[in-house]
Formats: C-alpha cells, sequence, structure tokens
C-alpha cells in the first residue's frame, strides 16, 4: 500500500514542482512594449527623445521578472524605434560613459552641426582638434563617422596626416573606450555599447543629422506588429504587456500597464532611477480587464515642483 501511495505521490510532486518553475519561467519572460513621444533619461544630462519603440523588455536573470527598481534586471529589446540624441546629450555621453578612463586620449569633447555634418571637438593628446564627420551607418549596423576635414590648432591637418602617413587610428588608442573604435580616420560607434543600463539592443539601420540633432533608426518601421493600447487617444505614453513586470511593492502577472503623460503638449519626461516621484504625484486607474493605466507629469516638472 506504502509503494503504492509512494508511485502516485511522487510523479504528482515532481508533476507540481515542473508546473511551478514553468510558471516562473513564463513569469520572468519578455514584457512586450511600445513606446511614444518620451524623452528617457539616461541621468541629468544625457537624454534619448524616443519618437517611437516597438520591442520589449528581456529579463536578464532566470525567473526574475522585469524590475523597475533594478536596471540590471532587463535589457530593453528593439524591434524598430527613431531615437533622437541632441548633439549636448551626445558631447555628455561621450565625456561620462565613453572616453571616461584613465589614459584616454580624447577629452572635453563638444558635439555640434556643421551643413548636415557632425562636427567634434575637443582635446588629442591635450592639443586642440576639431573634425568634421559625414555620418552613414555600416553593413555591421555601426554608425560610421568619416572625416571630410580635421583640424589641429585650428589648422587644417588632412594633408599633413597623409604626408606622414598618420592617422587617428595611429595617433588615438581607444581600445579601452566602450562602444567605439577607430578605422583610419573614421569613428565606428556602436551606440548601444555606450549607454549605461539598461542596456538598449536594436538593429542601426539608418541614421541622420537635423538641426542640433542626430536621429538614429533601428530596424524598419512598421515591419513589427503594432502592440494596441488600452487608451487609442494617449499620444505620449510607455505601455507593457504580458510576462511580468515589477514596480515598487507592485507585481503585474501579466503585466498590462500603461503609463501616460499628464499633459501632450511636450514629449513625456521620464527619469527610470526616479520615477517613484513622478508615480507619487500621479494618478492611476484600474480597467475593466484589470489592467492599470497611470497619468504621470513630466519629471522635469516634478522636480521644479520639489
Amino acid at each position: 500500500m506504502k509503494r503504492r501511495l509512494a508511485s502516485v505521490v511522487v510523479p504528482l510532486t515532481c508533476l507540481l514542482l515542473v508546473g511551478s518553475v514553468t510558471a516562473l519561467v513564463a513569469q520572468a519572460g519578455a514584457v512586450e512594449t511600445a513606446m511614444r513621444r518620451v524623452d528617457f533619461h539616461v541621468d541629468s544630462t544625457v537624454i534619448l527623445h524616443i519618437e517611437y519603440l516597438r520591442g520589449r523588455l528581456v529579463a536578464r536573470r532566470p525567473n526574475l521578472p522585469a524590475s523597475f527598481d533594478d536596471k540590471l534586471s532587463f535589457d530593453i529589446e528593439m524591434d524598430t524605434a527613431a531615437i533622437g540624441v541632441t548633439m549636448t546629450s551626445l558631447g555628455e555621453l561621450l565625456n561620462r560613459y565613453v572616453f571616461n578612463y584613465d589614459g584616454s586620449p580624447l577629452r572635453a569633447l563638444t558635439t555640434s552641426t556643421e551643413g548636415g555634418r557632425l562636427k567634434q571637438s575637443g582635446r588629442l593628446h591635450g592639443l586642440p582638434f576639431s573634425i568634421v564627420c559625414d555620418v552613414s551607418v555600416t553593413a555591421t549596423a555601426e554608425l560610421r563617422l568619416h572625416p571630410v576635414s580635421i583640424k589641429v590648432f585650428g589648422i587644417g591637418a588632412t594633408g599633413l596626416m597623409k604626408t606622414f602617413g598618420l592617422s587617428l587610428q595611429k595617433l588615438a588608442n581607444v581600445k579601452k573606450a566602450t562602444g567605439v573604435r577607430i578605422e583610419g580616420n573614421d569613428l565606428l560607434l556602436a551606440p548601444a555599447l555606450m549607454l549605461p543600463p539598461p542596456l538598449i539592443r536594436g538593429k542601426l539601420t539608418a541614421a541622420a543629422v537635423r538641426d542640433s540633432a542626430i536621429t538614429l533608426q533601428f530596424g524598419r518601421h512598421g515591419g513589427t506588429t503594432a502592440l494596441a493600447i488600452p487608451d487609442s487617444r494617449v499620444t505620449n505614453y510607455m505601455y507593457f504587456r504580458g510576462s511580468t513586470i515589477r514596480f515598487g511593492r507592485l507585481t503585474m502577472t501579466p503585466a498590462d500597464l500603461l503609463v501616460v503623460d499628464h499633459d501632450a503638449r511636450d514629449p513625456f519626461d521620464f527619469w527610470l532611477t526616479h520615477y517613484q516621484a513622478q508615480l507619487v504625484a500621479g494618478v492611476s486607474r484600474t480597467t475593466l480587464s484589470g489592467g492599470l493605466i497611470t497619468e504621470w507629469p513630466d519629471y522635469n516638472k516634478v522636480s521644479a515642483k520639489k
């Protein structure tokens, strides 16, 4: 009798355990996401303007969901997106993250636009320099900055460098830099690798320099199934659906969270590091299907009130 019970109980126990593990894995899977007109803070000075994004949050740890409170808990995987980076943000990104290491040959970088091209100025081994570059995307999805003008101390140096067989690659060792390499005189950038967590992944397909910003296109717009949001009237938002997402003490399984901009007249200013200040200052309502729609003020307006 005991053997018969054991023969039933043990498989049943194993089945329950397998079912529990399977449920946990399902909960910790990718969260589908869509964003539109969001100013996504990397920090106080580096801001990514997300015109649109369709992708997912991918949990980095087995059986643990993506959490707003832990930037290392997930990656943002983009199927398609258009992201603008101002020249100010790009300069700060290069100085504070890419070339911020001991022995860096490039310092005090600033970026601007000049005649539809990208201009970089700064110091190369302590010497003032500037380069004006054409911008394109390589077959390996890197951003290529090809110099059409190189100046040192304000004097054209392209011809002189060619005469002496010199190049930026020989003059600047950037092996310790994150997301940047030099090939001849060309700078090759991997935008996703240049950013601090959460890691943003996607295939760069196009780039354009306009006014005081550079726009990066990832994937093919319209090539991915749209994610219908609970309220089609809103224009500035972040939407998360499916699997599990955690923020503060709340855990949604399956996720159905729509974060809406309180003031749609300008892009939704969002800073993941300080999202709780926006959450507390906002209002929320539950949908008939059990989802959550929460309306938050811009971070810069919340911080200004404080």
